[in-house]
């Protein structure tokens, strides 16, 4: 088998974190190791980590300081020991098949990178649920036999951050920039970084990823559960913190793009630039708004 490191970076999560560490022990794809990063939990999250590796060899934990997703990210990556690394939000899941689905499509395709999308339907339920006051709406596990996909040589041609993108196949579009929402070949993993001390920052990694994999296969199969939790760092995070994190990141990767070529620079900023630009914009509006 071909062994795969999943990475999760863990603060404050002790409600969620079972379930996302269940759908690890449920992958049909046994060859696998997790990197459990606590991040400086004050909460009963490190306990239900330790828990995990005392039941199973295959998930270690890692300590560190506050330092936020990006350095437990970057730290976790240090310490793989596989062909494939794949990244998990500890209040996320996977599908039973994910690991399975994609080192088989790497392998039969030569990819370095697999793509797929999360579950709709579990996502937008749950975002109900909570606006009723309800409990989780729990997943629906569908068994993938044949799906359609497409090979590329050519990212750029389908990965954006708009609903309309230009120069994107829409039938094809590998949309946002989200860690999770892949499963990279170990040595395309280590080219890339995530941004510290951000919001956002998936932005700078996704930029150095697009610009370094030669091969991908495309799926639209719905093989991650994202859950809509409220303290997330996104959901939670004040507008001046949005609008700190949106200059840093678009900083930084106008850095990372500065010595691509003309066309690669043109589909970033077309596609993923832009957009968190207009984001940035709006974000400042509304903090002048208030504070009229």
């Amino acid at each position: 088998m071909n062994k795969v490191s999943v990475i999760i970076p863990i603060y404050n999560v002790e409600r969620y974190l079972r379930r996302a560490l269940d759908s690890l022990l449920s992958q049909t794809h046994k060859d696998w190791e997790a990197i459990l990063v606590d991040d400086g939990s004050t909460d009963n999250s490190p306990a239900i980590a330790r828990e995990y590796c005392r039941r199973d060899g295959r998930f270690t934990l890692v300590r560190q300081e506050n330092q936020g997703q990006g350095a437990a990210r970057n730290n976790a990556l240090k310490q793989i020991s596989s062909d494939y690394v794949m990244y998990l939000d500890p209040d996320d899941m996977y599908h039973p098949q994910a690991m399975e689905i994609c080192v088989r499509a790497s392998l039969r395709d030569g990819s370095d990178m697999v793509t797929y999308t999360y579950d709709h339907p579990y996502y937008t339920l749950n975002k109900w649920m909570h606006k009723l006051g309800l409990g989780d709406i729990k997943p629906c596990h569908r068994h993938y036999e044949d799906y359609a996909f497409l090979v590329t040589d050519d990212i750029f041609r389908h990965a954006t951050e708009t609903s309309s993108p230009t120069g994107v196949d829409r039938r094809w579009r590998v949309k946002h920039c989200q860690s999770w929402r892949c499963l990279l070949k170990a040595e395309l993993a280590r080219k890339a970084s995530f941004a510290v001390g951000v919001n956002y920052q998936d932005v700078p990694w996704w930029g150095e990823i697009l610009l370094n994999v030669r091969r991908t296969t495309i799926t639209r199969l719905p093989l991650y559960y994202y859950y809509p939790n409220p303290g997330s760092f996104i959901m939670s995070a004040s507008t001046d913190t949005h609008i700190r994190s949106l200059k840093a990141i678009l900083e930084q990767t106008d850095t990372i793009y500065r010595d691509a070529t003309p066309r690669q620079r043109e589909a970033w900023n077309a596609n993923f630039r832009t957009p968190f630009l207009r984001m940035l914009e709006k974000k400042t509006s509304m903090r002048e708004r208030k504070h009229l």
